[in-house]
């Protein structure tokens, strides 16, 4: 089956999905020749690959050990921590009830200080603020732990202002979300994502009803596709409550479908996973915390 349309592939997302996914709930270290023939797997050539760890191990969101000839990766506290945040953003419990009020992040930040004003509005965005005004960003639901760690991590809290709870008169909810989010064109792609996915679920199913099991390689590379790419989304949705989404809306139904995706691939994933990396399986208590934060 083909990817088409496949939005684009960075080779460090590619690997921070694996440890997020697969890695991390297993000890969290992997012998490199092992995670090098898992990426191969996925169209990822080892000069890519090593080049890649090697940035990532710079950065520190990686360290590496030897142990005799081979080695071994493991993520740093700093990967760990990203990927603790993108496992929430992705799989976390979606909000209650809207209760009609506005969370809303104002700032000024001076011109030789414009990569970190870039770095605090584009983090703003994936916590689901929108661009009302210049220097002035607005949320439905409040983020404040997740907005006070960023202010802090940025080092910005002199430049910003924090309201929460604000009641706007003016101008009307539509004009709002209008304003802030560009709904259409993520409904476009949520469709899209659906589209290309529903087929491979239907694939799935028809292989387990005439074969009474499936292809454990297969089963991997689908389910660790289907995760990567839906996992784009939650950076750029909103995550508005349904009084203010368009009658159209289909977050909810790729939402769905990525669970279902999962959860049918679940078990021959994961053996491939066991037998190809090479690190001990996911233990009973491992598995209960894993599928409560991974499969919905």
């Amino acid at each position: 089956m083909r990817h088409n349309d496949r939005p684009m592939i960075r080779t460090q997302f590619i690997i921070f999905n694996l440890f997020g996914d697969y890695i991390s709930i297993r000890g969290g270290a992997v012998w490199t020749n092992r995670l090098l023939k898992v990426l191969n797997v996925l169209g990822v050539s080892e000069r890519a690959a090593r080049s890649t760890l090697s940035r990532m191990k710079n950065n520190a969101w990686l360290t590496s050990k030897r142990e005799g000839r081979l080695s071994i990766y493991e993520l740093t506290e700093k990967g760990e921590n990203l990927l603790d945040e993108g496992r929430q953003r992705l799989f976390g419990p979606k909000p209650g009830e809207w209760d009609g009020c506005w969370h809303i992040v104002t700032y000024s930040l001076p011109q030789d200080l414009r990569s970190l004003r870039h770095q605090l509005r584009t983090r703003l965005s994936w916590l689901g603020y929108g661009m009302l005004e210049p220097g002035t960003m607005i949320a439905a639901y409040p983020n404040r732990d997740e907005v006070l760690s960023l202010l802090q991590d940025l080092n910005v809290e002199e430049f910003v202002h924090f309201f929460t709870s604000a009641q706007l008169e003016l101008p009307e909810y539509a004009d709002i979300v209008d304003r802030c989010w560009n709904l259409e064109a993520l409904n476009e792609r949520y469709a899209k994502y659906i589209e290309r996915h529903a087929a491979g679920l239907q694939h799935f199913h028809k292989i387990l009803e005439e074969h009474g099991e499936l292809p454990k390689d297969e089963s991997f590379v689908h389910r660790f596709w289907a995760t990567y790419e839906y996992s784009a989304f939650p950076r750029q949705d909103p995550n508005l409550p349904s009084s203010l989404l368009p009658s159209t809306w289909q977050g909810e139904e790729a939402a769905d479908l990525l669970a279902r995706y999962r959860q049918l691939l679940w078990e021959s994933s994961e053996t491939y996973v066991n037998q190809t990396l090479g690190i001990r399986p996911i233990i009973e208590n491992d598995l209960d915390q894993h599928e409560e934060i991974l499969v919905r």
